[in-house]
Order: structure tokens, then C-alpha cells, then sequence
């Protein structure tokens, strides 16, 4: 089979010319310049242009990583096939499949066929986005477990204060933190009773301005003064995210805590506890830097429920 070379850039008028020229002498392989395996019309082509695109070069490094990983799978199985056979029936079969091992990986990679496919109707692959009309998959959300109070006893019970385990810990607990925040922090973050520092979401940066409670600056000053992170290896280097939630598992598992407790179920902790002392949902958000205000009010309103239920029998019954 005859392979045509095309020039660019991807997409160009030159491209098109050279496309069209091609395919009226033939069934022949029509590849980009520099992608010689690439077939075009396919997804592998698709995939390939949108690594290229400013939809993905402007995402965050760490999401264009976890973007790739999931494309790259449907890649494996779906790249040699032509992007305009996509139908939304065949959409609803590939997500069903992940869908009963996995549903909120089917989810997943529904999200990134939506944007995939609408990039494809842009650039004149298909005329319309099969995926919008294909199933959304229901399920019921487990995410990461709270740490219970008695999580937080336990752990500081088994990790003295002066390891990097309790270390950790606290720094997560008292700043609600991501974990790619936290395994960041340093004394360079430190200005004088507060913690100063700034987070990337959606796009967004925020900067944080967390006061510093008494019993954490007591943590902090005796913190040696060694490594520009608080948290590192026992080599004084800096923990990667993915290595660090390991960590943090394993040590909560030396601990005696259930399975699962990462170090999102400390964030999510710290969130729980800014609701139970009275805070606000902008509070605790000025805090731990979340931008969707609903995610917050779940905590808030579970405080509420629970000072209502208590007011409720206090009424009826009296004071204990």
C-alpha cells in the first residue's frame, strides 16, 4: 500500500490540498509529515493532531499526563479505525464494557471522547459528536474515606511527634492541602503566621493565606531546618504525588486505620473539622482553596443536620 507524505502544519490549506489529491488516485495510506505510521481519518491521526492542539499543550502537566493515559488506552484498541464510523451505539459498547469493571474510569474516558470528538467535528472529521448522545454511566461515587476522628487519635498515637509520618500528617490536616501542594511546602512558605502559597485549579491560580494554629507552629519550630520541603525521602529529597500517597497508606496501614486512608481523606478531615468548629463554606474555601463551593456544603450541611437533630430532641425532651 502506497504511503503519501503530507505537508503542514496538520490541518493547513496545504494539507487539505495534498489530502484530497491523494485520495482521488487511490485507496492509498496518507500519513503527516513526521507521522509515518499514522493513517489519516483514524483516530490514531485524531489523537495524534489534538496532543498537538492548544486544547492539550495548555493543560497542566500532571493533567496532560493523566489525559494521555487514558486516550492512549482507547488508542490501543481503537487507533486504526476511522474516526467518522464512530456511532453513538458504539460509544455506549466501549463504555459499557469498562463500565462493568470500572465505572468511574467509563466515565472518564467518556469525558475525554467528548472533547476528542468535538475537536473532530472542528477539524472536519465527522459532522456531529456521536458521544454526546451516548449514555452517561450511573453510579454511586465511594471516593476517598474521611478520616474519622478516631483515624486521627490512632495515627497520632502509633507516629510520634519528630517522624516525617506525623510530620506529614499535620501538615495536611492543619493547611487542608492537596497532596501536590503539600509535598511542596517549605520554610520559604512560611511569613510570619501564615502559611503563603499558591494553587492550580481548572486553570486557576489562587493564592492561599492559612493562619498558623499554635499547636502546628509548635510542629513547625521543631522541625529541622535541612531540606527546602517539609516532606522528603529519607535521602532529604522532595516526594513525588503519587509516591507520597503510597506513603502516607502504608504508614496509616502501620498505624492499625482501615484500608484507603490517602492523604484526600485528610483533606477531606480538615474540611470536616473547619464545619464541625462553625466555619463557613467561603472559609474553609479561603482555606483549602477549593473553587466549587458545593463540594464544601456537603461537609457544612452535614454539620447542620447534625446541630438541628440535637436542637430537635432538646425541644422535645429537655436538656440531658
Amino acid at each position: 500500500m502506497l504511503q503519501v507524505p503530507l505537508p503542514g502544519p496538520l490541518f493547513s490549506e496545504a494539507f487539505w490540498i495534498a489530502y484530497h489529491k491523494a485520495m482521488e488516485g487511490g485507496t492509498k495510506t496518507v500519513v503527516d509529515v513526521g507521522s509515518s505510521r499514522t493513517v489519516a481519518g483514524t483516530f490514531d491521526a485524531l489523537i495524534t493532531a489534538y496532543y498537538k492542539s492548544s486544547a492539550f499543550t495548555t493543560l497542566a502537566k500532571s493533567t496532560q499526563s493523566t489525559y494521555r493515559n487514558q486516550l492512549e488506552k482507547f488508542r490501543e484498541a481503537h487507533g486504526t479505525k476511522p474516526v467518522a464510523a464512530l456511532k453513538p451505539k458504539h460509544v455506549d459498547a466501549i463504555l459499557g464494557e469498562i463500565a462493568s469493571k470500572f465505572p468511574p474510569q467509563a466515565n472518564k474516558l467518556r469525558k475525554r471522547l467528548l472533547k476528542l470528538m468535538s475537536l473532530a467535528v472542528k477539524w472536519g472529521y465527522v459532522t456531529e459528536n456521536p458521544v454526546q448522545n451516548a449514555e452517561h454511566i450511573k453510579y454511586k461515587a465511594k471516593g476517598y474515606p474521611t478520616w474519622t476522628d478516631g483515624d486521627i487519635e490512632k495515627f497520632r498515637r502509633h507516629w510520634q511527634e519528630g517522624t516525617p509520618q506525623r510530620l506529614a500528617f499535620e501538615i495536611l490536616l492543619y493547611t487542608g492541602l492537596r497532596r501536590s501542594d503539600a509535598v511542596k511546602l517549605g520554610w520559604q512558605h512560611i511569613q510570619g503566621d501564615y502559611i503563603v502559597a499558591t494553587t492550580k485549579k481548572s486553570g486557576d491560580v489562587v493564592e492561599l493565606n492559612i493562619p498558623i494554629h499554635g499547636s502546628f507552629r509548635k510542629i513547625l519550630d521543631s522541625t529541622e531546618r535541612k531540606h527546602l520541603t517539609f516532606i522528603t525521602t529519607a535521602y532529604g529529597a522532595a516526594r513525588s504525588e503519587k509516591a507520597f500517597t503510597n506513603w502516607i497508606i502504608e504508614a496509616a496501614r502501620e498505624a492499625g486505620l482501615p484500608p484507603h486512608r490517602s492523604p484526600h481523606g485528610i483533606r477531606k478531615a480538615a474540611c470536616r473539622t473547619l464545619a464541625e468548629s462553625g466555619c463557613t463554606a467561603l472559609e474553609i474555601m479561603s482555606i483549602t482553596g477549593h473553587r466549587n463551593i458545593k463540594e464544601i456544603e456537603t461537609y457544612c450541611v452535614a454539620v447542620n443536620k447534625k446541630r438541628l437533630a440535637h436542637s430537635a430532641v432538646t425541644k422535645a425532651h429537655g436538656a440531658a
